[in-house]
Formats: C-alpha cells, sequence, structure tokens
C-alpha cells in the first residue's frame, strides 16, 4: 500500500528519535544487508537505515532496500533512509491507515 503524504509526515515524525539499526557499508546494498533490514522491519516495523558511500549513490541504495524488503522509503534525508512495513498481527500502526 503506497503511503500518502499524512502518513509519510506521521511516520516522520515517529522516526525522528530513531537510530540506524543497519549500515550499508562500501559493498553497497547486498543479500545479506536485505535480509538484516527485512529481519529489522519485522521486529520494529519503522526503522532508519545509514547508507554509506559505496557502488550506488544513496537514492539507488535505498529504492533497492525499499524493493528488496517490499517497505515502503518514508523518508530520505541525507545519508540515512526512513524505511516502513506493517506486520500483517500485531502492528503497532493501526491507525495510520486512518490518517
Amino acid at each position: 500500500m503506497p503511503l500518502t503524504g499524512k502518513q509519510r509526515r506521521h511516520l516522520r515524525g515517529l522516526g525522528h528519535h530513531l537510530e540506524p539499526v543497519v549500515i550499508v557499508g562500501q559493498s553497497g546494498v547486498t543479500e545479506g544487508v536485505i535480509a538484516a533490514v527485512e529481519q529489522a522491519l519485522h521486529d520494529h516495523e519503522l526503522i532508519k537505515v545509514k547508507i554509506n558511500e559505496g557502488p550506488e549513490d544513496r537514492h539507488e541504495a535505498a529504492k533497492k532496500l525499499a524493493e528488496g524488503t517490499g517497505s515502503e522509503l518514508a523518508q530520505l534525508l541525507g545519508r540515512t533512509a526512513l524505511l516502513f512495513k506493517k506486520r500483517d498481527e500485531d502492528s503497532k500502526f493501526e491507525k495510520l491507515e486512518k490518517i
């Protein structure tokens, strides 16, 4: 489900205080990085990912991460991406659909 502007704004507010839980290194977006992001999204639903210098630019890397994990890119600020993927069960973001 694509996020609306209001939903993105709400997620940006919630994600402001978060620290990056996954860091993309010099190798870029690899299968291992995608697996780590998938696990973090399953655990937290809303995560920050730090994108360091690598073979692709930050926009490409964020797009690859979102596509590879089936998540939505809520924000890309500098080298930090905010990704969101709602869990099917026990989601903390049930009210997000009503925004």
